[in-house]
C-alpha cells in the first residue's frame, strides 16, 4: 500500500507518519520510486504500537524510539524491563531522599529482588517523604496494603508475558504492559474509589456501569 493508504488504514496522517520516519520509530517502506514506497501489515502495526506509546503512555519521542529498539533487540527481558522503567519513570537522586524514608520503604519491600537504583524503590520513598512531610499517617496499613497490590499486578504482567512463546511478543508485552499499565491501572483506581466510597458513604454516583 501507498503512504496516503497506510495513512487511511491505520488512521495517522500522513505528515505524522513522515515524521516517524524521519525520527526511525517507523522502517521505511520497500521503495518503488524516487518518491514513491510500499507499505504492508507490519507498518500498520507498527504505528500503531508508536501511538500506544507517545499519545496513551505519555512517551516522548526519544523515549518510545529507545523502547522501540529494546522491543527489536534481542536484550534479555529483564534488561528490556529495566529500559522501560526508566523511560516511563522520573530520574530520582537517591542521595536527595531521606534516609529514613528509603528504610521504611526498603522495610516494606523486605524480601524483594528489588535493586537499590529501581526507580519505583526511589519514587515510592520519596512518596513517603511526602506524605511525612505534610502529617498523612499510615494508620491501617496503606503502603503494606499498597505493596500487595503492586505484587498482584506485577504477577499479572508477569503472567502475560509467560503465556507468549516468541521473544518478540514478549518483549513488545513488556514494554506496552509497563508504559500502558501505568495509565491503566491509575484509571481503574480512581473507579474503584469511585466505587468504594459509594458503598462506605452511601454517595450517589453521577453514572452506573453496574453489570447483572
Amino acid at each position: 500500500m501507498k503512504m496516503a493508504e497506510l495513512s487511511a488504514v491505520s488512521g495517522v496522517p500522513v505528515a505524522t507518519i513522515k515524521f516517524y520516519l524521519r525520527e526511525n520509530l517507523l522502517a521505511s517502506g520497500e521503495r518503488t520510486a524516487p518518491n514513491q514506497a510500499d507499505y504492508g501489515p507490519t507498518h500498520v502495526a507498527r504505528l500503531r504500537l508508536i501511538r500506544s506509546l507517545i499519545e496513551v503512555g505519555g512517551l516522548a519521542v526519544a523515549d518510545a524510539r529507545e523502547v522501540l529498539a529494546a522491543i527489536d533487540s534481542d536484550l534479555p527481558l529483564q534488561d528490556t524491563f529495566a529500559i522501560a522503567q526508566r523511560t516511563v519513570s522520573e530520574h530520582i537522586d537517591p542521595d536527595g531522599i531521606d534516609r529514613r524514608a528509603l528504610d521504611r520503604i526498603d522495610a516494606v519491600l523486605n524480601g524483594w529482588l528489588v535493586s537499590a537504583e529501581n526507580p519505583g524503590r526511589l519514587a515510592a520513598a520519596r512518596v513517603i517523604e511526602s506524605l511525612d512531610e505534610v502529617g498523612q499517617l499510615d494508620a491501617r496499613g496503606w503502603i503494606d496494603r499498597y505493596a500487595h497490590a503492586a505484587l498482584l499486578v506485577a504477577e499479572a504482567d508477569i503472567d502475560e508475558i509467560a503465556a507468549l512463546s516468541d521473544r518478540a511478543a514478549q518483549a513488545q508485552t513488556v514494554v506496552v504492559g509497563t508504559v500502558l499499565g501505568d495509565t491503566l491501572f491509575a484509571a481503574l483506581r480512581r473507579a474503584a474509589q469511585e466505587h468504594v466510597s459509594a458503598l462506605r458513604y452511601s454517595a450517589v454516583p453521577r453514572a452506573t456501569t453496574q453489570t447483572p
